[in-house]
C-alpha cells in the first residue's frame, strides 16, 4: 500500500505539469475524464495512457497499408496514412513543446486523428459518403473507432479531451483544448508538404511548379516551408489563449493548398485509379449490405445492434487497401481451375 506521503510517478508528473506548463495548457490532473471511470495508473497520466492505447490498437497498425495520396504506389518511399500520422505527431509535438502545452495530449490526438480513414484515402471516403444514408466523415469515424469498434466493441475508453481533439482535427468547431488546435494546424502542414514531396517523386510536379510567392515567403524546400510555418505559429501563439497563424503566412499557405488541389489532388495522372477504387468500395458495400451473414463476428454484432448500413460501413472503412483488393478478388474475380 502506498505511503500517505509518498507520491506515485504519475502524481509527480502531474505536479510537474502544474509547475512548468503554460496557463493555457490542458493538465492531465484537470482532465474531464473517461466515460467509464478507471483506477489511475501509478506511472502514466491519463493522456499518456490514451497515447499508448492508440499506439497499440489494431486500427493504428492498419494505417500502414492505407493510401495517403497515391493509390498502391510501387516504391518504398511514398507516404502512407501511418507515416503521415507520424509526421503530424512530430510537428504537433514541436509546436506544443515550444508553447509549453501538454505534449502527451497533443501526441495522443495526433496518433488517433486518422484512425477512421477508409482504404484508398479520400476516394474511399467520398464513395462511402455517397452511399451510406448517414454520410461518412473520417474524423467522425475516428471517434467511433476509439469509442465503439476497437477491442471487440469495448472501445479504448479515452479521455474526453483526446476524443474532442480527434473529432475537431480537420473542420468545423475548433477543439476545446489548445493541444487539439495544434494538431489541426500540424495535420495541414504535414500533408501539404509531404504531398508536394511525393508528387515530385512521382513526376507529377517539379519544384519550379510551386508558386513563386510560396517559395519566396515559405521556402523552396520542404524543410524550409515546415520550419517557416511552425515558427510562425509559435511566435503568433506564444502566451495567448488560442493557436494562431499570422495572416500573411496563412494567406500564402492557403494559396499553396489551392495549388496542390489543382495540380495534384485533382490531377488525372495522380488520380487515375480512383474511379476503380470507388467502384471497388461500392461493390463491397452492396455485397455486405445484402449479405450481413458474411461479415466477421464483431461486425455482425454491429449489424444486429445498428443495422446493415452501419455494419457494412464500419467493416469496409476499417480495411487496408490490400485487404479490400483481396476481398474484392475473392468475391468477384473468378479463379482458375487447377487439377
Amino acid at each position: 500500500m502506498k505511503s500517505l506521503t509518498r507520491q506515485t510517478i504519475r502524481e509527480r508528473t502531474e505536479e510537474q505539469e502544474r509547475l512548468t506548463l503554460s496557463e493555457y495548457a490542458c493538465k492531465a490532473a484537470d482532465s474531464l475524464g473517461r466515460d467509464l471511470e478507471e483506477e489511475k495508473c501509478p506511472i502514466r497520466t491519463d493522456f499518456q495512457r490514451d497515447r499508448d492505447r492508440i499506439l497499440h490498437c489494431k486500427s493504428y497498425r492498419r494505417l500502414m497499408h492505407k493510401t495517403q495520396v497515391f493509390l498502391c504506389p510501387v516504391g518504398d518511399h511514398y507516404r502512407t496514412r501511418l507515416t503521415h500520422t507520424m509526421e503530424v505527431s512530430q510537428i504537433a509535438r514541436t509546436i506544443a513543446r515550444a508553447l509549453r502545452l501538454n505534449e502527451d495530449l497533443t501526441e495522443a490526438i495526433a496518433l488517433g486523428h486518422d484512425l477512421g480513414h477508409t482504404p484508398f484515402g479520400h476516394a474511399g471516403e467520398r464513395k462511402l459518403d455517397s452511399i451510406n444514408p448517414e454520410g461518412y466523415r473520417h474524423y467522425i469515424q475516428s471517434v467511433r473507432v476509439v469509442e465503439k469498434l476497437e477491442k471487440n466493441g469495448e472501445g479504448l475508453n479515452l479521455t474526453k479531451e483526446t476524443r474532442n481533439g480527434i473529432l475537431c482535427h480537420t473542420e468545423g468547431e475548433p477543439a476545446s483544448t489548445l493541444e487539439g488546435r495544434v494538431v489541426r494546424f500540424a495535420d495541414k502542414i504535414a500533408y501539404i508538404n509531404h504531398d508536394i514531396e511525393d508528387a515530385i517523386m512521382a513526376g507529377v510536379l517539379n519544384e519550379e511548379d510551386i508558386p513563386i510567392s510560396s517559395r519566396e515567403l515559405l521556402g523552396g524546400r520542404k524543410t524550409q516551408r515546415i520550419t517557416t510555418l511552425v515558427e510562425s505559429i509559435i511566435e503568433a501563439s506564444a502566451d495567448k489563449p488560442d493557436i494562431i497563424m499570422p495572416e500573411d503566412i496563412a494567406s500564402e499557405f492557403r494559396r499553396l493548398s489551392q495549388f496542390m488541389f489543382e495540380a495534384v489532388y485533382t490531377n488525372p495522372v495522380a488520380k487515375a485509379q480512383e474511379g476503380k477504387a470507388e467502384e471497388l468500395v461500392g461493390r463491397l458495400y452492396e455485397y455486405y449490405l445484402t449479405r450481413p451473414d458474411k461479415l466477421p463476428e464483431d461486425m455482425r454484432r454491429i449489424y444486429e445492434q445498428e443495422g446493415a448500413h452501419r455494419a457494412a460501413c464500419d467493416y469496409i472503412s476499417s480495411m487496408s487497401d490490400r485487404f479490400a483488393v483481396n476481398c474484392y478478388e475473392q468475391l468477384f474475380v473468378p479463379t482458375f481451375w487447377t487439377e
